[in-house]
């Protein structure tokens, strides 16, 4: 029978192990939590292989306001490749971009009217201020009308693999802020719209194809005409770019949105220890559920802290790593009658805490390379592709992709390592006949052993 004191110290042990025990539970509990990003739609992206961390709502047909001018800067980018166009020439102002450039009550830089603006300087208030008139300046340089700018800009999103989008103007204004001037087509009422995926396929390609985008897109503010009477300070909406308000370590980039049919968006990069993450929010809110340009940032830094924490770049398996098993191809018509393959170089990949061993490997070799009897043909030279190692995931989340083409991205060629010789004539004819000898001798052993 326990004594009154004996009671008295289980219990006092009792609390001392809730107290200890709570605290582990809750810190459980907090990192276990799913990610809870409060925007209409959102997504999360390696940079790289365009692979999704995160995803919400993702094919869900949205407004997406400023963001538009992504594509409005690829395509001046394809432009000044190409040159078509260049930096240093010169544009005067139509009437249409003149009266869009007076209203201050949209993000603008006043333009005059018999003023000559440099291509470059068009782009840097278009990239960093968002000015609106100043985008409607380059379309009409490269495409002599915003309707034919509006034509452009569908074609190429086709051509980029996007789905679900649809542009109506250069700016994503509403066209009911155009002065009357909405490209010919397309209503009053009509926005540019299109899914997070797309938008995040748009900013993946951008930065693939144009990474120069974020030289510009990087600088925090800056004065347009400095040193004239009209200059104008501009300071990048990107509030998430390092020194401002929201300024997160490793942002560069890239493009914030508001219209009152969009929302607050923002599509975001940043880059950290050597991996690059792309993110868009679309019509971000608030704990209330008001949407808002703060919560367009802190929802962005919920997703970036979700990729960079959670994921880290890591080496699966190293350039010259074999399949056990797998390691040797037999191979016909050579001197010898097999050859080792292995890949050619390592296979890095974006990987989740403590999912390693959930990837294994596994090889596919081109057909056309092959005999329906699976055995390479002689001659092979050392280092021919033979065909690619990717990766079979077995984790709890889908290893998905912006588009099904981009599996591509995380395969490494499967090459021979070391050559092998067609053999001549007379090794083929011994081969053959001692396989014909090899054919009669297990024909004649099946048929004793059938007597017996």
């Amino acid at each position: 029978m326990k004594t009154k004191k004996q009671t008295w110290f289980f219990w006092l042990l009792s609390i001392c192990l809730c107290l200890t025990v709570w605290p582990f539970q809750r810190t459980v509990q907090a990192e276990s939590a799913p990610l809870d990003i409060r925007a209409d739609a959102a997504i999360l992206v390696d940079a790289q292989t365009g692979r999704i961390l995160y995803e919400k709502n993702i094919d869900t047909v949205l407004g997406i306001a400023s963001m538009t001018k992504m594509m409005t800067e690829y395509l001046l980018l394809d432009a000044i490749k190409a040159k078509r166009v260049k930096w240093d020439q010169t544009y005067t102002p139509s009437e249409y971009v003149y009266r869009l450039s007076q209203d201050r009550a949209l993000s603008n830089v006043p333009l005059r009217k018999d003023g000559k603006y440099t291509v470059r300087e068009l782009y840097e208030a278009m990239a960093i201020y968002s000015a609106n008139a100043a985008t409607v300046a380059i379309a009409e340089i490269i495409a002599g009308s915003e309707k034919n700018f509006v034509t452009m800009m569908n074609k190429k999103a086709k051509q980029l693999g996007l789905k679900d989008y649809k542009f109506v103007n250069a700016t994503g204004l509403s066209n009911q802020d155009l002065k009357g001037f909405h490209p010919d087509g397309t209503n009053t009422d009509e926005e540019n719209v299109m899914s997070a995926r797309s938008m995040a396929m748009l900013a993946y390609r951008l930065l693939k194809d144009h990474p120069e985008v974020l030289e510009t897109a990087s600088i925090p503010r800056k004065i347009f005409r400095e040193g004239t009477e009209d200059e104008i300070r501009m300071d990048n909406w990107n509030w998430m770019l390092p020194g401002l308000v929201y300024g997160y370590e490793g942002v560069d980039g890239l493009k914030t949105g508001y219209t009152e049919f969009a929302g607050n968006c923002f599509t975001g990069t940043a880059k950290r220890n050597g991996v690059r993450l792309i993110s868009v929010v679309m019509n971000a809110k608030d704990a209330s559920g008001k949407t808002t340009k703060e919560a367009r940032f802190q929802e962005t830094a919920k997703l970036f802290d979700y990729g960079f924490h959670q994921y880290s770049l890591q080496t699966l398996y190293p350039k010259g790593y074999e399949l056990k098993g797998k390691s040797t191809v037999p191979v016909v018509k050579g001197k010898e009658k097999e050859v080792r393959v292995a890949t050619a170089k390592k296979l890095a990949l974006l990987v989740k805490n403590g999912e390693e061993k959930q990837y294994k490997p596994v090889y596919v070799f081109d057909k056309k390379k092959m005999t329906k009897e699976g055995k390479l043909l002689a001659p092979l030279k050392k280092g021919e592709t033979v065909g690619y190692m990717t990766l079979d995931y077995k984790g709890d989340d889908s290893l998905a992709f912006l588009s099904p083409d981009m599996e591509k991205n995380i395969r490494v060629p499967l090459v021979t390592t070391a050559e092998v010789e067609k053999a001549n004539w007379f090794v083929l004819s011994m081969r053959a006949i001692g396989g014909l000898f090899a054919d009669l001798w297990t024909s004649a052993a099946k048929t004793v052993k059938s007597w017996l």
